[in-house]
């Protein structure tokens, strides 16, 4: 039966095993970001996995140790010593939350300005707005001051997919 497994790189070995995988004839999917980096102007393609992998194979005609000996691997992910499989469905979700975090708003949230308004749409903070203070390092965390009651606000540290922008004026 052809599922989607998951298989592990070894340390920065993700492009290495997807042209190895691709050049085998596997189909293979590897989620990537775009990520603006403090010390570029050009945004970098980034891993949204790092060191993880998907392969969409029949196990019974491949075997674990093809893909255990592919330059770049170290295996499958497995679970009690069965290697674990991913369903369309949940790799369909996958491919959209990418989708969605590479389009024009998930643009957006990366050039925030300090003093933005911005709405918190995923994780334990869903729902709450702030303010967007600053960028943490290489962009892919924040700073923002949630407002909590009487005007108090509070300082807390988010990854940016987290946020989104709510007016463009300053508060």
């Amino acid at each position: 039966m052809i599922r989607w497994y998951v298989i592990r790189s070894k340390y920065r070995n993700d492009d290495l095993l997807w042209q190895q995988l691709l050049s085998r004839s596997i189909e293979v999917y590897l989620p990537c970001i775009r990520v603006q980096t403090a010390k570029s102007r050009t945004p970098k393609i980034k891993p949204y996995f790092p060191g993880y992998l998907f392969v969409h194979i029949d196990l019974d005609t491949i075997g674990t140790s093809t893909l255990k000996w592919i330059p770049g691997a170290i295996g499958l992910v497995c679970f009690g010593g069965e290697p674990a499989y991913v369903s369309d469905g949940l790799l369909q979700i996958i491919q959209d939350r990418i989708e969605q975090i590479n389009t024009v708003e998930g643009e957006l949230s990366r050039n925030l300005k300090p003093g933005d308004g911005i709405e918190i749409h995923s994780g334990p903070f869903a729902g709450y707005r702030g303010i967007f203070n600053s960028y943490l390092s290489d962009r892919e965390r924040v700073t923002v001051f949630l407002k909590f009651i009487r005007d108090q606000q509070i300082r807390v540290e988010l990854p940016v997919e987290q946020i989104k922008l709510t007016k463009q004026c300053r508060t």
